[in-house]
This record gives C-alpha cells, sequence and structure tokens, in this order.
C-alpha cells in the first residue's frame, strides 16, 4: 500500500480534503481511530453560514464553499432555509445594522427586516426584538449524511496515527508509506505541531414540534462570542429546527481541555437564552444534550497549507464551530495548493507560519 495521500481524520474537514483530492485523480487513504464523523463532525448542528462572519478571508472561503455545497450536500439533508439575526436590546440594534452593511458590501444578501416584519418569518418570535437581518445564503443540512456521502468511494482504515515525516504514518497497525499527509484531526490537531485548541460546545434538543422555526434564529450577540478569545463559559441564543422537527439549542463556547462534562449551568443558560428569544418554548420538552470539541485556532482563521517545517506534512484545521460551512473551500484549496494548481481563493491568510499557530 504507497497512496499518493494519507487523510488523517474522518471528519468533515478530512473528508472534504480526500473528496477534492480524489477527484483530482489522486489515490487517497483516510485514516481514523474511531471512523467517519465520529468525532467534531458529529456533535455540530450543520450550519452552513454566511451571516456570522466579517468581511474578509475567511468570509471568502465561506462564500466559496456555499457556491460548492448544493451540489455536494444533495444527499444530506441540504435544506436553504436561510438565517435570522436579531437583536434583543436597544443598544445591540445599531452594532447589527452596521455588521449587516458591512457584510453587504462584501456580497452577502443580508435584508435588514423590521420587528414586524420579522415576525411574519418567525411568527413565534419574541416580538421585543429591536431589529433584525435576514440572510438568504444561509442553510443547513446532516454533518454525518455530509461526510460519509463526500467519503463514498474512498478507502478507510480504522487506525491511530502516533508520528509522521510528511512521507509515511506510524499507526497502530504499522507504517504506512505515502506521497503526503493531511492533518485534518481537528481539535486534536495539535499532536501535529499546530496551535489547534479543544473548544467545548454543548447543544440541547427539543422534542419535534414540526414546522414551528422555519429558519435558523440567533441572538446577535454570537458573533462576538465567535470571535472572543476568552476561555471562560460563554452563550448565546441560536434555535433552528431539524427536517424532522426536532429543535437544536445553542450556543456554548468553552476552553477546558478535553473535558466532556456537560454541566448544568451551561444547559440552564442555553435553555434561559432560547426561550428568550422564543418564549413558546418554555413548554417543549428537552429529550437531551450533547456536547462536542471545536478546533480553536488562537487568530480566528483556518490552518490550511503545507508546514514548511515538515515538508509534506499539510494541514486542514482550526475552522472552530465552523467547518461544516467551510469544508468543500477547505477542500478544494488544500487539493489545488497541494497538485500546484491556481488556488480559488487566496491561499496567505490561512498559511501555516503564522505566529499564532506555529507550535
Amino acid at each position: 500500500m504507497h497512496p499518493d495521500v494519507v487523510v488523517v481524520g474522518a471528519g468533515i474537514i478530512g473528508a472534504a480534503c480526500a473528496q477534492a483530492l480524489k477527484a483530482r485523480g489522486l489515490d487517497v487513504l483516510v485514516l481514523d481511530r474511531h471512523g467517519p464523523a465520529s468525532g467534531t463532525s458529529s456533535a455540530g448542528e450543520g450550519n452552513v453560514l454566511v451571516s456570522d462572519k466579517e468581511p474578509g478571508p475567511e468570509l471568502d472561503l465561506a462564500l466559496a464553499s456555499r457556491e460548492l455545497w448544493p451540489d455536494l450536500g444533495a444527499d444530506a439533508e441540504w435544506e436553504e432555509k436561510g438565517g435570522l439575526v436579531v437583536a434583543t436590546t436597544p443598544e445591540a440594534a445599531e452594532p447589527l445594522k452596521a455588521f449587516a452593511a458591512a457584510q453587504r458590501a462584501a456580497g452577502i444578501d443580508a435584508c435588514e427586516l423590521t420587528p414586524q416584519e420579522a415576525l411574519s418569518h418567525e411568527p413565534h418570535l419574541n416580538p421585543d426584538i429591536t431589529a433584525a437581518v435576514h440572510y438568504l445564503q444561509d442553510a443547513q443540512l446532516n454533518p454525518v449524511k455530509a461526510t460519509k456521502a463526500l467519503l463514498r468511494g474512498i478507502r478507510i482504515i480504522n487506525a491511530e496515527v502516533s508520528t509522521t515525516d510528511g512521507r509515511s504514518v506510524t499507526t497502530s497497525d504499522g507504517v504506512i508509506s505515502c506521497g503526503a499527509v493531511v492533518n485534518a484531526t481537528g481539535p486534536w490537531a495539535r499532536n501535529f505541531g499546530v496551535n489547534v485548541l479543544p473548544r467545548r460546545g454543548v447543544v440541547l434538543v427539543t422534542t419535534p414540534i414540526p414546522g414551528t422555526i422555519r429558519h435558523k434564529v440567533y441572538d446577535a450577540d454570537y458573533v462576538g462570542a465567535v470571535a472572543s478569545g476568552d476561555a471562560d463559559l460563554q452563550t448565546s441564543g441560536v434555535v433552528e429546527s431539524t427536517q424532522a422537527g426536532t429543535v437544536l439549542i445553542g450556543s456554548s463556547r468553552q476552553r477546558k481541555g478535553f473535558d466532556d462534562t456537560i454541566e448544568s449551568k451551561v444547559l440552564k443558560a442555553l435553555a434561559r437564552k432560547a426561550i428568550a428569544l422564543f418564549p413558546m418554548l418554555t413548554d417543549v420538552p428537552v429529550m437531551r444534550a450533547y456536547g462536542g470539541f471545536r478546533p480553536y485556532a488562537p487568530d480566528h482563521l483556518p490552518i490550511i497549507g503545507e508546514d514548511p517545517r515538515t515538508p509534506g506534512l499539510w494541514h486542514a484545521t482550526g475552522h472552530e464551530g465552523a467547518g461544516v460551512g467551510l469544508a468543500p473551500a477547505t477542500g478544494r484549496l488544500l487539493a489545488e495548493l497541494l497538485t500546484g494548481a491556481t488556488p480559488l481563493v487566496d491561499p496567505h491568510p490561512f498559511r501555516v507560519d503564522r505566529p499564532e499557530v506555529m507550535v
């Protein structure tokens, strides 16, 4: 066995990289200690968002991915539901409008709504909101189904990788020689020499209430929580339904290593903020809660490219909570760089040799 490329990590990012490399005619082998979508990708909501990104390189990558996902996500419950971002206090209204204006200048379809217009989109929304912006490009899919669809026809071996020199990997089953290695291990990427840390998140799941909530709806303070580098617990109201009718409630962010304890204080904060957006959720039972670890990079940008310290070792990680949304463009960008093709976006902001991400 001597594949052209070994991709370590069978989550959504690893799958997208493998798919893009295979599409360019390369022989690809994927390694994962637990199998496809068994880590971070199984713990997300499946968001494909442009609404939470300020103009810049991450938004460029998100727009490129948004163009690619409709075809790639056809078998993964792809839904162009749109997003609704709302201000819940008078002080938050103007910053939300200013953020949306900057996004419109960058090509985002961000339509300002009055509170009354927002209620026509979401009749159960709290009528006390002070402003709203409708994002038509926001979408959702099933991340587990999407990961497995991207990996269709690609060899996968369940094995744990201990070391790599860029031209081979040492696994729990022996050494595999290859032409290149892609580190797509998400929050575990630090084991391969980049400064990525786990950032804990928890989601509540309600009993089904089909058709009640139509969009992804979140409080405008969510954008600040995403961009924050604070290690302490941060929560923001984020509410959306699945095709099965269950409602997913987030969002929490907390850096506490790989401690997977689900804390009651987090659950209470999420429920409280969800009810502030949709008071009718007060009487809807919660079936379960689950959590996962986002791959957090200190400068809040993904890491995509070859490691200058180890020729043949490539990284695709550090997407934090945006991995699903950024996956197709990440895979394509990495494949283009690895094969010498013209990249679809400027790769420089995502390079490995940034001071913040070199370990």
